[in-house]
């Protein structure tokens, strides 16, 4: 197998940056022209009401930088089928579309995906004097656009008809004002500010569910930095009806605190609860992990997961040698 700088790694090695995939949100984003994405965000900012139908997941950026640009009643969107179960995955841009939705900025709803339909809903973006199309094949889309209130008339009443044709949807994301808070309220301060500038600092897309390094991963990581319980991470992640904020259910972590772990860059340490299992604490022990900045973290991650492993899966130790000094010679941050 060769290494991404052309060499060959050793046999029986796997390259683990095979793994380190992008999101759906990555993906979506990725098939869409920078061209169209900017059209968008300039046509429908300033506009003081809207009501769309047909919007993909690769154009949702653009309506949320719009509408923070702009002013007036609440913006009516419909996505396409398919989008709102991408956002209960997508840990940038699910939480700051619920944040949309939970100040009253945006109205959203889903088409129904009936089994005899075999092409997306058409894009539509309407307002009183102008209405405007995306038009052309994937990969070379373009905006269309119609002014003038005795023209678009119609066109207007029918995108929103369609719109109230719509499901009214939920984001299986929590905004991102109820994920710092609670944040606050069941870890501390320094995890939720944490939290906030890692969110401030992500693109939309840059991390998800798929691959070894997610966000999941990111949010263990970010708790081992503050030293704290494991279970009361879990019981932050967890399912709304556990009073958690719903980003995962909190047994999915297990995974994540285990591959960190492993690749040396934090520890569990048993702590005695009583009756039943033990509870852990998370502890970073990784150098450059404690010392990054919040939004640098998913950049140390993305790095130690790129090292070797062997053909068991078994992280190779002497390739972070010189990474990080042993516990006892360093200060723990505070």
């Amino acid at each position: 197998m060769a290494s991404p700088d052309g060499g060959a790694t050793d046999a029986g090695e796997t390259d683990s940056t095979e793994a380190l995939t992008q999101s759906e949100v990555a993906d979506a984003l990725a098939d869409e022209g920078d061209e169209l994405t900017d059209a968008v965000e300039s046509a429908l900012t300033d506009r003081t009401e809207l009501v769309a139908v047909g919007v993909p997941l690769s154009l949702l950026p653009s309506v949320l930088a719009a509408r923070d640009r702009s002013t007036g009643a609440q913006w009516r969107i419909a996505v396409q089928p398919g989008v709102i179960d991408v956002l209960g995955r997508a840990f940038a841009l699910g939480t700051a579309v619920a944040e949309a939705v939970a100040v009253g900025d945006i109205d959203l709803r889903t088409h129904a995906c009936a089994d005899s339909e075999r092409t997306p809903v058409r894009t539509l973006f309407a307002s009183r004097d102008r209405v405007d199309a995306v038009a052309g094949p994937t990969g070379s889309r373009r905006l269309l656009t119609e002014r003038g209130p005795d023209s678009v008339a119609g066109a207007a009443e029918t995108v929103a008809a369609r719109f109230e044709a719509a499901r009214p949807a939920t984001v299986e994301m929590p905004s991102r004002r109820r994920l710092l808070g609670a944040a606050r309220d069941r870890l501390d301060d320094r995890f939720a500010d944490d939290v906030a500038a890692v969110l401030d600092a992500l693109e939309y897309g840059e991390v998800g569910r798929t691959g070894t390094v997610t966000d999941q991963t990111l949010l263990v990581a970010l708790a081992a930095r503050q030293d704290h319980l494991f279970y009361d991470l879990r019981a932050w992640a967890g399912s709304e009806t556990d009073d958690g904020v719903g980003i995962a259910p909190g047994q999915e972590l297990t995974a994540d605190r285990r591959a960190l772990v492993e690749r040396e860059l934090i520890e569990s340490i048993k702590v005695p609860m009583g009756a039943g299992r033990p509870n852990f604490r998370l502890r970073a022990i990784d150098d450059v992990l404690l010392r990054a900045k919040p939004s640098e973290v998913l950049s140390v991650l993305r790095g130690r997961f790129a090292l070797p492993v062997d053909a068991d899966g078994e992280f190779r130790r002497e390739s972070a040698r010189g990474s990080r000094r042993p516990v006892w010679e360093r200060k723990r941050r505070r």
